[in-house]
């Protein structure tokens, strides 16, 4: 399915059979493409490139589609490495899976400031939800994997 140009955001870069990958979604997903391209909020003068989840309902395209500034989409696939790391290597030295005293699981330096990182105490149901999100972590393995896989050896053409 070819996604449409003449909406705010203009793709340049796109990946069209994105249904056919998107996880244990896939072939049953309304995600059907990804797309980097010119954002839809530039103003005149002002140029930022994003990245687009576009949504088809099955009859038009949706107005869920998500459009995301570059550099939080690698903020977002830094939160989702440094959870992995601390529910594989962390996590489990803890009754609840997490210390309740220190929630603050990393702090990410970013920017001369830094991203923390932590388990969300606020959550009421966090000691239930976090036991959740573990075993989805560990559901989604193989599939997380292979794609951190495939990210570490394009960072590493790049010279990262």
């Amino acid at each position: 399915m070819k996604i449409p140009t003449t909406l705010k955001h203009k793709p340049v870069i796109v990946a069209e059979d994105y249904g056919n990958i998107d996880g244990r979604s896939a072939y049953r997903t309304d995600a059907q493409g990804l797309s980097l391209g010119l954002a839809q909020w530039n103003d005149r003068g002002k140029l930022d490139i994003s990245a687009k989840v576009w949504r088809y309902t099955g009859e038009k395209w949706s107005r869920q589609s998500e459009e995301l500034p570059l550099h939080r989409v690698i903020d977002l696939a830094i939160l989702i490495c440094r959870s992995k790391l601390f529910f594989r290597e962390e996590s489990y030295r803890h009754p609840k899976l997490y210390d309740p005293e220190k929630p603050t699981i990393d702090r990410v330096g970013l920017q001369g400031d830094a991203m923390t990182v932590a388990v969300c105490t606020e959550n009421e149901r966090i000691d239930e939800d976090i036991q959740l999100f573990s075993q989805a972590l560990a559901q989604d393995d193989e599939l997380l994997g292979e794609r951190m896989r495939v990210l570490a050896r394009i960072l590493k053409e790049m010279g990262y």
